[in-house]
């Protein structure tokens, strides 16, 4: 695929556009480079004329092929060029208006003519240079035969045309589809008014569209159903007369010759009048309405039921044709996956038969994720290939991104033929991105923008909406699917996205787990794009060969959702790559632990996008005032963030500034206003010493999305707050109006009051939040219904308001949050407003209302509320003991906390459908009444906590015969609970449906008797429990699964021998002083056992816990144990799944560890603080998995003053131990003796991460491996301090390498 078909024709476009403008050419005629910029124009001209007939040779001929090749580098060359151009214009401009003000300075301003005969002779070295490679290419072009003005093709060769047969038997998967589409397909009724209606399958190439349109086609009640039926493959060419002519014969007519459409039209009429019919056209594409109408105009006479059933990768399609159903087809599961990959590669349903190539093929069906198409089409591949060999070098070949090695992507690259050049561009650029990732619209139209792709927009339209609508064609041709965690973020289908890789050449690359960019070192002279993942640590040595690529535009760093932690990178890619970067667009360092950003950024005048999000910078640099192209600046999450650089007011194309959540930033820079272009600005801040003013915003008429306006106390009177005109800026639709939260003298309610109602926003605001409002009441727009799309409301910190305004008639409000207004006193029907008050509200929350008493609602029948309230709750309201409001039937969750028992009683008699129920703090709540009871027969989920009144649950037989559906039970914090069951009786829950039981800091629970059905306990901080007691087995079948128990120091032994917990997997037991015993032979399916602070345990037996018989143990830590001696230490190398173990601080424990006696599969090991040192343990075996290794010395029993060399043969002397060389992570605490590791750690190639704490006699590092290290952490090392230091003048002899460490942390004190 040439790069041609994506950037080239629209790219060029934009080269004549920037050739064009006046300020350039302004600038190249003061410097003299005018004609050959002219001389640019008519090259690119010829070369423009021959650009299909290349695009179409290019397959075959791989002159042209390297042809587009160098074109393209020398497009981005022209690009840069002309960039440098337009840049130096507009720094002659910024530069004019600064001196505006003074007559004499205006006159130094005027270019010299030395001045710009020097800047025109160094640009006319670069030009003539790129003239010449122009002429090249034009040589080359003829040479070539390249010919002019040739027509643009169909892109692709045309598919098969696919009919209406289907073998079933072959078909996986799609019987839910089939039958939700049948029920459609066989209704009379009409969804439209018309006799016939339109159903339509959407989704992306290759998903089974057409096979679900074959099985629904020959399924035998719709044969029944329809007295005719026609099967039409449209494809991409909508020949109106050829479909209707397929229609005719199909439905009985005969093989006429019609002269005209008009004739064949009259004809269908006559056979589809009054006939209930179905016709399929299969695989849609075009977009042209009047093709569509015209086609479909004989189809209006059939019976009603009749329809039309159309397959479509493209939205627009089910648009244009009004169809009432748009069925969208998503992928296969994997186990219909496996089934149809298993049917077309071994002519079986599974893999049982061939056990020896199920892992490979499970490996194959993940990378189809679940495409029909990709699956069929390797397993046919696979058919005749037997052996594990050839499907291994399948698995892991790279033939996703080959032409010709699979059909697969060829069936995909129609979509991609189909769209314009400038979607194509767009489209590549997500090459980009890893498999996974979720995309958000306005974060890609925002790097689409500052590398260029949408400098080409139509009429006013902005480059953003031009973006947007971009976006949202991409959308709709299925190149991007709605992700379902969540319907505003986007995901791309593994196969499409290795699509836009192979489209993508030479000229991107993502540096992903597998690639290699020091591999590459000829192609990263070519690279113009890079992306790569974020890791936890980035060295400096992954990108040291970036320094070729001179021309790169794009250093983008991503992440996958199973890594999204914060990641440290080496302040020498900051220093000394990134300067050298000269022609970056895209600079995105968003997630990593920076904290500062070098002057050098600066120096990067071509730079339209900067993100630096989620850092732990506490400035910019002045020198960001210099990025005259800057568009967008992003810093959300930057919670160190202090100020703004005062040279932002110089950023003139700026038109996104980003600095949500920066707490510490407290003041904008003087100037901001004159930002015009600003479209993003989520802050600003009220006074301080830059002055800013609320009228600023006045001039900032594009500004649309998130706006939170900070101290607006500071605004002195409503006329400056009228001149904003909020009203106007309709783009806004997220609003935050915020106070000073100090209530003093300075405050004015009456002016805060005007100022407010003057800030009425556009009525398409989806958020509003007021805080910190001093007035005694809100203007009449707050809860205006005009406010059609408000979604969430939130009125927080308004102390004075004493009521609230209308709320009930917001139509589409679903989130309302009232907090801290303590103003508050009665809360009545006049919040509800018209018949059918709140009628989307979901979530509703009263929060610290210290003055609120009561809340009526009930009494008048006409009025119809909260119907769709799914969730209340009502918290610190302790003022609050009158309610009575109508039943809320649809309500799931409430939470009652810091109240009174009385709001209980009021808010779960409202309704019967509550399923779970938080109660907190609830004053007068002893136990919970058979009243209270009998409305919670729904309830799954009770939490109650800090309850000081409560002493025990329910009444006697109360719970079993009403909470018959209670699955999660949690208690915490109720310091006179005596029981957990009734009163009088026993700590026991008769309950047969819980699941889950959590109880903590509940001094005064004596006992605990578990239910039946039980898979996880946690009891925690209950001092006085001394029994625990499960149920006996008899004909119970064991369900615990997880217990865990801490801090119960008088809980009696014997719980461990019940055999109902025979089926437990995870056992933790943390600070029991009082247990001294494991009893033999219990817990033998454990894999996670967890021992802390058992001072009086002596030992752990060899049968059971998960040792003898069962070996199943892959979790296991002992600590804290101070006279634990042994445990089954002769059976560790059996547990084959142990990965995981930590052993340490157990002073009494005699193991020494024996050679060999390691778990085969350890990865993590964690050990030290034993009675026998570690220099005594004698040579250790320790397993190639092993790759965390953490070592105790526990002050001074380690006895180890240096580590053995990999070749030493007897590390039995009492100084030194063997360090296994497959580590990547080694921790060294408090080894006391220790004086040097620079021998002993030579061999551990793998090394990434060293943490070196408390040894105060070691002087010395492993130089050799400082450099490969991603962190070092050392701490109270203080022999090290002189080595590592960076404050004095002379350097120490470590730093200039441990400074490039990406994670370095020091402290020596």
């Amino acid at each position: 695929m040439a790069i041609v078909e994506l950037f080239i024709g629209a790219f060029i476009t934009v080269l004549f556009e920037k050739l064009a403008s006046g300020d350039l050419i302004w600038l190249a005629r003061s410097v003299g480079i005018h004609s050959e910029l002219n001389k640019w124009g008519n090259t690119l001209t010829q070369i423009q004329a021959v650009l299909v007939d290349a695009g179409q040779k290019h397959i075959r001929d791989r002159f042209v092929q390297l042809w587009l090749n160098k074109l393209q580098h020398l497009a981005y060359e022209i690009d840069d060029v002309l960039d440098d151009l337009a840049t130096e214009a507009a720094r002659f401009q910024v530069t004019k208006e600064s001196y505006a003000s003074n007559t004499s300075k205006v006159l130094k301003f005027i270019p010299s003519k030395f001045h710009a005969l020097k800047y025109g002779l160094k640009m006319k070295s670069k030009l003539d240079e790129i003239t010449t490679k122009l002429g090249l290419l034009v040589e080359e072009k003829n040479c070539l035969g390249l010919n002019d003005n040739v027509q643009r093709s169909g892109g692709a060769s045309r598919p098969l045309e696919e009919t209406s047969l289907v073998d079933e038997s072959k078909v996986k998967g799609r019987e839910g589809d089939k039958q939700a589409l049948l029920e459609n397909l066989l209704s009379n009724e009409s969804s439209s008014g018309q006799n016939v209606n339109i159903v339509s399958i959407v989704g992306l190439g290759g998903i089974g569209k057409t096979t679900l349109a074959q099985l629904l086609y020959n399924d035998k009640d719709v044969k029944d159903h329809f007295e005719l039926m026609s099967w039409v493959c449209v494809s991409d060419e909508f020949d109106v007369y050829r479909i209707s002519k397929a229609i005719f014969k199909d439905v009985g007519g005969d093989d006429i010759k019609f002269e005209t459409l008009n004739q064949l039209q009259v004809s269908l009429t006559d056979k589809f009048s009054k006939k209930r019919f179905l016709i399929v056209l299969d695989d849609v594409w075009t977009e042209n309405y009047k093709e569509w109408e015209l086609l479909q105009r004989p189809f209006t006479v059939g019976a009603p039921g009749s329809k039309i059933l159309v397959t479509t990768r493209k939205k627009k399609v089910v648009d244009l044709m009004d169809s009432v159903e748009a069925y969208p087809l998503k992928v296969l599961s994997n186990i219909e996956a496996i089934s149809l990959f298993a049917e077309h590669a071994l002519g079986k349903q599974d893999f049982d038969s061939h056990p020896t190539l199920k892992l490979l093929g499970e490996g194959i069906v993940k990378k189809c994720d679940g495409l029909p198409l990709a699956l069929i089409t390797l397993g046919r591949v696979l058919r005749t290939k037997s052996n594990d060999e050839e499907w291994e070098e399948l698995l892991n070949s790279e033939f996703w991104s080959s032409v010709d090695g699979s059909k697969i992507l060829p069936a995909l690259r129609l979509s991609y033929y189909d769209l314009p050049s400038h979607l194509k561009q767009m489209f590549t650029y997500c090459c980009l991105f890893p498999k996974d990732y979720t995309f958000d619209k306005d974060e890609l139209v925002l790097l689409w923008m500052g590398e260029g792709l949408l400098y080409e927009s139509n009429g006013n339209k902005s480059m953003e909406n031009f973006g947007r609508k971009c976006f949202e064609e991409l959308v709709s041709r299925s190149f991007f699917q709605h992700s379902t965690n969540n319907k505003s973020e986007y995901i791309m289908h593994d196969l499409i996205n290795d699509l836009a890789t192979s489209v993508a050449g030479e000229f991107f690359l993502m540096l992903g787990d597998n690639i290699d960019v020091n591999d590459r070192n000829e192609a990263v002279t070519k690279l113009h794009h890079l992306s790569f993942i974020r890791k936890e640590y980035d060295v400096y040595k992954k990108f040291m060969p970036l320094q070729r690529a001179r021309r790169m535009r794009t250093f983008l760093a991503t992440s996958v959702p199973i890594y999204d932690g914060g990641s440290y990178l080496s302040n020498k890619v900051l220093i000394e790559l990134l300067p050298q970067l000269q022609f970056l667009r895209v600079l995105s360092l968003a997630n990593y632990y920076i904290t500062n950003v070098p002057e050098s950024i600066g120096s990067l005048k071509h730079l339209r996008y900067l993100n630096v999000s989620n850092t732990s910078i506490t400035c910019l640099p002045e020198q960001v005032g210099d990025l005259h192209n800057l568009q967008s600046l992003l810093l959300f999450g930057c919670h160190e963030l202090s100020t703004l650089p005062k040279s932002t007011v110089k950023l003139i194309n700026l038109r996104h500034l980003n600095i949500t959540d920066t707490p510490k930033l407290n003041e904008m820079p003087l100037g901001l206003g004159r930002l015009t272009s600003l479209q993003t600005l989520s802050r600003v801040i009220i006074g301080g010493s830059g002055g800013y003013k609320i009228s600023d915003l006045k001039s900032l008429l594009h500004i649309r999305g998130q706006l939170s306006i900070e101290r607006i106390n500071e605004v002195k009177n409503a006329v400056e707050a009228k001149e904003v005109n909020l009203q106007k800026k309709k783009g806004i639709c997220d609003l935050q109006m915020k106070w000073s939260d100090v209530f003093d003298g300075s405050r004015n309610e009456r002016i805060e009051y005007e100022v407010l109602e003057e800030l009425r926003p556009f009525e398409k605001l989806n958020n509003l939040e007021i805080v910190n409002y001093s007035g005694t009441k809100f203007p009449s727009w707050v809860g205006d219904p005009s406010f059609v799309c408000l979604t969430q409301l939130t009125l927080r910190g308004c102390r004075g308001c004493t009521c609230l305004p209308t709320l009930g008639d917001l139509p589409s409000l679903q989130k309302l949050f009232v907090v801290s207004m303590h103003g508050l006193k009665r809360l009545g029907s006049e919040l509800l407003g018209s018949s059918n008050a709140f009628p989307s509200l979901k979530v509703l929350e009263l929060k610290d209302m210290n003055g609120w008493e009561e809340w009526l609602t009930c009494g008048d029948d006409k009025v119809v509320m909260f119907r769709c309230l799914r969730e209340v709750s009502i918290i610190s309201c302790p003022k609050l003991d009158v309610m009575a409001i109508e039943l809320i039937p649809s309500l799931k969750v409430l939470r009652v906390e810091n109240c009174s028992l009385a709001v209980v009683r009021s808010m779960v008699s409202v309704s019967s459908s509550i399923s779970e129920l938080k109660l907190g703090d609830i004053r007068g709540l002893t136990h919970l009444h058979g009243e209270l009871l009998k409305h919670l027969k729904a309830l799954e989920c009770l939490h109650i906590y800090s309850c000081d009144e409560l002493t025990y649950l329910w009444e006697p037989e109360a719970p079993h015969k009403i909470l018959v559906s209670l699955q999660e039970l949690e208690v915490k914090g109720c310091n006179n609970l005596v029981s957990l069951g009734e009163k009088d009786g026993l700590a026991k829950i008769n309950l047969e449906s819980v699941r889950k039981v959590q109880i903590s800091s509940c001094p005064r629970l004596e006992n605990y008797i578990s239910p039946n059905v039980i898979e996880t306990l946690d009891i925690d901080s209950c001092v006085s429990v001394t029994s625990l007691t499960f149920p006996t087995m008899n004909d119970l079948q064991s369900t615990l699964k997880n217990l865990g128990i801490s801090l119960c120091d008088n809980v009696e032994q014997s719980w461990l021998l019940n055999n109902f917990l025979s089926s437990l997997e995870h056992l933790e037991i943390w600070n029991m002083p009082n247990l001294r015993l494991f009893p033999e032979g219990c817990l033998v399916h454990l894999t996670r056992l967890i021992i802390y602070g058992c001072d009086n345990l002596d030992s752990i037996p060899d049968t059971g816990y998960g040792f003898l018989p069962s070996l199943c143990l892959r979790y296991l830590m002992i600590s804290g144990c101070k006279n634990l001696k042994s445990f089954p230490q002769e059976h560790l190398h059996s547990l084959t799944s142990l990965k995981h173990m930590w052993i340490y601080d157990c002073p009494s424990m005699d193991s020494s560890f024996a050679c060999g006696l390691w778990p085969p599969n350890l990865s993590t090991l964690l050990i030290g603080g034993l009675k026998k040192p570690i220099s005594e343990w004698g040579l250790q075996n320790f397993p190639t998995s092993l790759v965390v290794l953490a070592l105790y010395g526990v002050k001074s029993s380690s006895g180890v003053i240096s580590f053995a060399k990999a070749e030493e043969e007897d590390t039995t002397t009492s100084s030194s131990f063997l360090l296994p060389s497959s580590l990547t992570s080694l921790t060294i605490f408090d080894f006391m003796e220790l004086e040097s590791v620079s021998e002993g750690m030579q061999h551990l190639k793998c090394l990434k991460k060293l943490n070196v704490y408390y040894c105060p006699k070691l002087r010395d590092l492993p130089e050799t491996l400082l450099p490969s290290l991603s962190s070092l952490s050392i701490s109270k090392c203080k022999k090290l301090r002189k080595k590592c230091d960076s404050s004095n003048r002379r350097k120490g002899k470590y730093w200039p390498i441990i400074s490039q460490i990406p994670d370095l942390r020091l402290e020596f004190a």
